[in-house]
């Protein structure tokens, strides 16, 4: 079986979609991230040193699915068109999830995943001088979802 990000002789590349039909493409993901009770206390009041924590790190994720392409290096560049990305304050976690779509030749879930993980990451950096035992974990695709596009 031919490895589809590698060359005949084993070197990495790109994938071509140039003949793919664009389809309506959605990703969904979700990760979390462990926090302190007293972290949790402050982020709630609006407390954390660097602002507002949720704010903050829903522009961070929404900015890095945008620039997926730039991060890894096989990714293709995509026209996107939705980026959804919010936090829940739970107990003991803040929990990130984005949802990402696109009219393209190749799917968005590393749009998706990227979304996540640079908002959870803009947690910890906003977090870290109040709480040095974060856990950032679960980063996971919930679903990723392609369909033909009605013509005009």
């Amino acid at each position: 079986m031919a490895l589809s990000h590698a060359d005949d002789e084993g070197r990495a590349r790109m994938v071509d979609v140039g003949g793919k039909i664009p389809q309506r493409r959605t990703a969904r993901a979700e990760g979390r991230i462990a926090l302190a009770p007293e972290t949790i206390a402050l982020i709630r009041a609006n407390q954390i040193q660097k602002g507002d924590v949720l704010t903050v790190a829903r522009i961070a994720g929404i900015q890095a699915a945008k620039r997926t392409a730039e991060l890894i290096p096989l990714c293709h560049p995509l026209p996107l068109d939705k980026i959804d990305v919010s936090l829940i304050l739970n107990e003991d976690c803040v929990v990130a999830r984005s949802e990402v779509g696109c009219v393209g030749k190749t799917g968005v879930e590393m749009e998706a995943l990227t979304g996540v993980s640079v908002a959870l990451l803009a947690v910890y950096d906003m977090c870290k001088s109040v709480d040095s035992r974060m856990r950032i974990g679960g980063i996971h695709l919930v679903e990723k979802v392609k369909r033909d596009v009605e013509p005009d």
